[in-house]
């Protein structure tokens, strides 16, 4: 079908591929929101977080804590007023705290002082009696606890804290809020903001005792619940406020004015910082901050109120601090899920803050990090596209974990030395399923492939060949090409005497059982069968896969075949079958390979006078008494054997003589033994090519006595003996002529 055809194939798997970086395009720059994809992201996002944190104690900043064992001194929360105001006496004036800022709400009157009841009497049954209303006013300023702790608060740098919610209705206000940080009025960026429906503020008189405040509560936790992130700036009626950490940090720096730093890269004018006499506060469009982690929970010195209410704790541990009031005791629940713990106290949430800050280390995500992250999809797809279908699998898996690497060291580099938050899980994701998808369709092209190949050339060549040309770029055809190449041909020696003594059945069985072996020795050596005749096989090596060392392999095959013979006949033996013997030859040089025949019958073969002459030297190995013979260009194509020299001669339909060969053996299997006679045979051959009669035949004689089956030096003898009576012609070149096939 055209539709899966591999050009359509190709295109289906640009498209997927396409589609995919697109998704994640759009979810990276915020279009379309993947739940499992952010899931990941900040699993990924705290995995940094908890391997980068510095897990240092940052000793400028003292959470004074309303912690167990405060309570159980003290009594239960919330405490007097009066106590409160004292607990303020001896922070500021007794251990000279720099700041002090509130993690508590003080939005209700406190009534245990009794002033509610006696004013309720002397408006009542007591109205007319003056002594009892004048020992009121003189009680008054004692048991009016919340006019004490106004007090203590006049004048000194604290920062109450306060709720904002957008869960109440509308208008639901409670206490009152500080003044606010600015006004929305002309600033685009504030519609990005968080926008709150109510508040829950301190009394009015305590929250009128001192400017400053800030909110508590984090109005962007995510939606595993962990915190993450805290808007450091949200609206109200038209007003800008800031959150406790903010508000206690411009107290710290005398209250300077704010100033908003935005961006119109997208268009909009987005917020993306917020400055302080020149120190930036990174956050987002949104106003939100991440929140600087330095450790779990115990970063920061912990000290009981009790223990500053009875004065028991140094004067060194609170002197010039930034002093925050919270609680750690699980009963009054101000317990968070973190990044970095579970539970983990509030209060601590905004020290970090606070010490980030003062340490510029807050990891901020500006508005061009967007179009970063969108380039670096873009340039994952085409690495994937350019790099995967290039490799095979293993090569490619290897790529794969070496770019994923690199994706996660570049971004725990932007994290660590430029406090930048990019993507992730994002990154690697769209490189997996990028990797899967090529890995998806490498293997359906490569089954397809090694399915086409396989029809093509299976009847020809091994199965491993035919896998390792799937795995190629190479381009395979039958038409016809002219290539330097191996031819091999084999032939079983009086085959047709053998057959006269055999059954039909047993024939077949016997050439089934010669072929076999030696057909499987071709294709160990990835040689390609060419054909089958008779008992004879003819093989080539160098196509349909290019190959460097055809005649090596050639060679190699050969040898393989040769011993496999003793094999072959010993079962031969068990069956009364004859022995039997073969006859290789093979020949290296160019000849054309193709499909050749008729449009009846067509055949993946080759020819040329390299092929006719690789058949010849087969027909010579009855004639020199030897199992295998190369011409010279084979022996100069595979140089790891050692070789006899048998001949110069001449062959049928050739005018030209060459120099045959009978491989021994690899050269690094040869024995100093075998060495020395291959030289003696050389020497001798020498000698009989410069018509030293006497010298050759007795060099040859003494081969002859070493090995006296041998019949090539049986032959030589002869040859000497005759060229004695009726010596060659004149400028004789020492050559043979054979005149039969």
């Amino acid at each position: 079908m055209k539709l899966l055809s591999s050009k359509w194939l190709k295109g289906y798997q640009w498209l997927i591929c396409l589609v995919l970086t697109l998704t994640f395009m759009a979810h990276t720059t915020g279009q379309i929101q993947i739940p499992t994809m952010q899931r990941v992201e900040n699993i990924l996002y705290d995995l940094r977080l908890r391997v980068t944190m510095p897990n240092t104690m940052d000793d400028r900043i003292v959470i004074l804590d309303i912690d167990e064992k405060s309570l159980a001194q003290e009594g239960h929360w919330p405490w007097r007023r009066d106590k409160l105001a004292y607990l303020m006496d001896m922070v500021f004036d007794y251990y000279g705290a720099k700041v002090l800022g509130f993690d508590v709400v003080f939005s209700e009157p406190d009534t245990s002082g009794g002033m509610d009841a006696l004013d309720k009497l002397a408006k009542t049954e007591l109205q007319q009696d003056s002594k009892f209303l004048s020992a009121i006013e003189k009680v008054r300023p004692e048991l009016s606890f919340d006019d004490k702790f106004a007090k203590s608060l006049q004048n000194r740098p604290v920062v109450m804290g306060y709720f904002l919610s957008h869960h109440e209705e509308e208008n639901n206000e409670l206490g009152l809020l500080p003044q606010p940080l600015a006004s929305a009025d002309g600033r685009e960026f504030s519609s990005l903001l968080f926008k709150a429906r109510s508040y829950v503020g301190n009394l009015a008189q305590l929250q009128s005792a001192t400017q400053m405040g800030g909110y508590l509560n984090n109005s962007n936790v995510d939606e595993d619940g962990v915190y993450r992130r805290l808007p450091m700036v949200t609206q109200y009626k038209n007003q800008l406020y800031s959150t406790l950490s903010l508000s206690i940090l411009q107290q710290i720096m005398g209250m300077p004015s704010v100033e908003f730093i935005t961006s119109d890269d997208y268009g909009d004018s987005r917020l993306e910082a917020i400055s302080l006499a020149g120190l930036t506060i990174p956050v987002d469009e949104g106003g939100n901050l991440l929140v600087p982690f330095r450790g779990r929970q115990g970063s920061f010195p912990y000290i009981s109120a009790t223990d500053v209410l009875n004065g028991v704790v140094d004067v060194s541990q609170l002197k010039d601090k930034i002093v925050i009031v919270g609680t750690s005791a699980a009963g009054l629940l101000d317990l968070r899920s973190t990044p970095v713990q579970n539970i983990y106290a509030g209060v601590e949430v905004h020290a970090n803050i606070l010490s980030g800050l003062l340490d510029q280390t807050v990891k901020s995500r500006p508005t061009y990090i967007l179009a970063v992250e969108a380039i670096e999809l873009l340039v994952l797809l085409i690495l994937a596209m350019l790099i995967f279908p290039r490799l095979g699998v293993m090569a490619s898996a290897a790529v794969f974990l070496v770019l994923a690497s690199i994706v996660v060291a570049l971004n725990f580099y932007v994290w660590i030395t430029k406090n930048l938050d990019t993507h992730l899980a994002t990154p690697l994701l769209l490189f997996s399923l990028l990797y899967g998808v090529q890995i998806f369709f490498g293997f359906f092209f490569e089954s397809r492939r090694k399915k086409q190949l396989g029809n093509i050339f299976g009847q020809y060549i091994p199965s491993e060949l035919v896998e390792e040309m799937s795995k190629t770029d190479e381009e395979f055809t039958l038409k016809g090409e002219n290539r330097e190449m191996s031819v091999f041909f084999s032939d079983v020696r009086g085959f047709t005497t053998i057959s006269e003594g055999l059954e039909p059945q047993e024939l077949c069985d016997l050439i089934n059982e010669i072929l076999t072996p030696v057909t499987h020795a071709i294709h160990h050596h990835k040689g390609t069968i060419d054909k089958y005749i008779g008992d004879a096989i003819m093989a080539f090596w160098g196509a349909p896969l290019h190959m460097e060392q055809h005649a090596t392999a050639a060679v190699r095959a050969g040898l393989a075949v040769i011993q496999t013979l003793p094999i072959i006949n010993e079962s031969f033996q068990l069956k009364n079958w004859p022995a039997i013997d073969l006859g290789i030859g093979i020949n290296t040089g160019p000849m054309v390979v193709g499909n050749m025949g008729s449009q009846f019958r067509i055949a993946y073969t080759v020819m040329g006078d390299t092929v006719n002459l690789g058949s010849r030297l087969e027909g010579l190995t009855k004639q020199y008494g030897v199992k295998m013979i190369v011409s010279e260009s084979t022996k100069a194509a595979a140089p790891e054997f050692a070789y006899r020299e048998l001949d110069r001669v001449r062959v049928k339909g050739k005018n030209k003589p060459i120099k045959i060969y009978e491989p021994i053996g690899e050269l690094a299997d040869i024995s100093p033994e075998q060495q020395t006679l291959l030289d003696d045979v050389h020497q001798a051959l020498a000698d009989y090519r410069q018509q030293l009669w006497d010298k050759a035949e007795a060099e040859f004689h003494e081969l002859h006595d070493l090995k006296p089956d041998d019949k090539l030096y049986k032959i030589y003898l002869e040859r000497i003996e005759h060229y004695r009576e009726i010596p060659p012609e004149e400028n004789w070149d020492g050559s043979f002529t054979h005149t039969s096939k």
